[in-house]
């Protein structure tokens, strides 16, 4: 038994640890290898951290990148700025817009409404106020003066940030340069203005045309009876100078009226542009420099209209410069390609530059120069360059203008040029004839003048009202085998039958009715296509006894345009 308790502590000495002795000797290999888990574990979940961190750099990268080329790219420049105007932030396009850049405002300690034109900076301001009362964003159209010196428009779409004691923070928000489309608006107005006064320009100068053709009628009448030598001769010849002077005028009234068409003729802008420069300088200070292409390009244009033109222009350059300076006229080829920048179509064009070195339009004025009834002259009517406007659209053409105070001012005409060639003019004389002649018109005093030109031509007058009345008559005449060898039709008869209408029943009745439609609408659509209306001849009132004579030759003999 002895023994037995001995070799049981035997036992008990070689296994201390019973737990320890569970664990086998293999126990130390399985810590390690569960040590070396962990540590891969760790090392692992560390590059997982790592790359997660890259990826999330890379795409701050690229969310960065993306953000820049949406900024750059934005038709605006981006800002951020106070209420006292000052700006802490622009992106790099405001350069482009104002000249200047984000270092000149900070080292210049400019403010924003610096560079306002000072007469929009109150109505910017009450914009802003009222976006307070609102919902703090806020649309707001102002000119700004850039460093160039050159006036822009600017559109500023902003929204007012306030703190949470409702104290303005920052506003931010975005620019648009707007200058083009404002151009654009002004243009538009500037066209509807034109039009709205020639509605009214055009029935007056309609009425002033059948007055001026019966003054004009009689003075000549009266003229031809005295001699160079009466004193009569010489207040006949000055109110002849007056009458003059009151066509031009219903000229100028009339080419900017609506629906009003020039009549176009093949002609060198280079005889045009010399005849009405020189003529315009003759007796004054001013002298003139010609540089034309040789081999300009011809046009297709009213010669009247626009020798007119280069009247007007001319006019201006001269009275600019009180004390006499010179004036270039420069003309050449042009040609617009593409999608051009000018509203005209591509093609050949030629090109007109007048400059003088006057005192210059200032900005303000230069945007109303083409206005009706604008002027900053204590003589004129306002109606020049208005006019000179209007025929150049009704050309197909386009007129811009470059001013510097002190400097001078540039006008451009664009034409668009010709392929067809000159036709050589016969001479106007006095051409009689023989024949009955009927004449409708509204105004008595008008038809009496004509019959009497009529007589003196060598025809036999007779009258008609209105175009029912002119009806009537050619129809009996047909009838008594006794026809009209021609009729003249006034286009327009207040609260009865114009021409127009009148010259289709006539037709009707015989086609072979010879009329001749004359109107004070001078510039209407029907006188510049007067055979697609049924005519054989066309006289714009105010017409004289040469004009009647041969026009009515041209007719009767067949000559007339068919």
């Amino acid at each position: 038994m002895l023994k037995a308790l001995i070799k049981s502590l035997e036992n008990k000495s070689l296994n201390p640890c019973p737990r320890q002795a569970s664990l086998g000797p293999s126990s130390p290999i399985k810590l390690e290898k569960n040590h070396k888990i962990d540590l891969k574990e760790k090392t692992m979940k560390s590059e997982k951290k790592i790359i997660d961190r890259k990826q999330m750099e890379e795409r701050l990268r690229e969310s960065e990148e993306k953000y820049r080329l949406l900024v750059n790219n934005l038709p605006g420049v981006l800002y951020k700025g106070y209420k006292d105007w000052s700006v802490e932030f622009f992106d790099k396009k405001i350069e482009l817009v104002v000249g200047y850049t984000t270092d000149d405002f900070n080292s210049k300690r400019m403010k924003w409404n610096d560079i306002i034109v000072e007469e929009d900076i109150e109505t910017a301001r009450e914009i802003f106020i009222n976006a307070l009362k609102t919902d703090k964003s806020y649309v707001r159209e102002y000119r700004i003066k850039c460093k160039a010196g050159d006036i822009q428009w600017i559109q500023e779409r902003g929204y007012i940030v306030c703190d949470n004691k409702g104290e303005i923070d920052f506003v931010s928000g975005v620019f648009f340069n707007i200058t083009e489309r404002k151009r654009a608006e002004e243009e538009l107005l500037r066209i509807e203005k034109l039009e709205s006064v020639g509605i009214l320009a055009g029935g007056i100068a309609h009425d002033f045309n059948n007055i001026l053709t019966t003054i004009l009628g009689n003075v000549f009448l009266a003229k031809s009876q005295v001699t160079p030598e009466d004193e009569m001769f010489d207040l006949l010849s000055e109110s002849e100078t007056a009458l003059a002077r009151a066509q031009t005028l219903t000229r100028q009234l009339l080419t900017f009226a609506k629906g009003g068409v020039p009549v176009k003729e093949v002609a060198t802008i280079k005889d045009i542009l010399k005849e009405s420069s020189l003529f315009v300088l003759r007796g004054s200070k001013s002298g003139c420099e010609f540089s034309i292409e040789e081999d300009l390009w011809l046009t297709e244009v009213d010669v009247g209209q626009i020798s007119q033109v280069f009247n007007n222009i001319m006019i201006n350059a001269n009275q600019s410069m009180p004390e006499g300076g010179i004036i270039q006229v420069v003309a050449k080829n042009y040609v617009i390609e593409g999608k051009p920048r000018l509203p005209v179509k591509p093609g050949r064009h030629v090109k007109i530059s007048i400059t003088d070195q006057g005192v210059g339009i200032s900005e303000k004025h230069l945007l109303n120069i083409f206005d009706p009834y604008f002027t900053t002259k204590q003589e004129g009517s306002g109606l020049g360059l208005a006019t000179t406007y209007s025929i150049i659209k009704k050309h197909d053409g386009h007129i811009t203008v470059e001013s510097q105070l002190g400097v001078g001012t540039i006008f451009h005409i664009y034409l668009p040029a010709s392929e067809k060639a000159v036709l050589q003019k016969e001479e106007t004389r006095l051409i009689k004839g023989r024949g009955r002649i009927l004449v409708m018109d509204d105004e008595a005093p008008l038809r009496k003048m004509v019959g009497r030109m009529l007589k003196i031509l060598g025809y036999e007058p007779e009258f008609a009202k209105n175009g029912a009345e002119a009806i009537r008559m050619v129809k009996e005449a047909i009838e008594a085998e006794k026809p009209y060898d021609a009729v003249i039709l006034d286009l327009t008869i207040p609260g009865g039958m114009g021409g127009k209408d009148a010259v289709k029943k006539l037709l009707e009745i015989s086609p072979e009715v010879k009329a001749i439609v004359s109107s004070g609408y001078s510039d209407d659509p029907v006188l510049s296509n007067f055979q697609e209306c049924g005519f054989k001849g066309v006289m714009p009132k105010p017409f004289e006894f040469l004009s009647l004579s041969k026009v009515l030759h041209e007719v009767l003999k067949g000559k007339g345009k068919n």
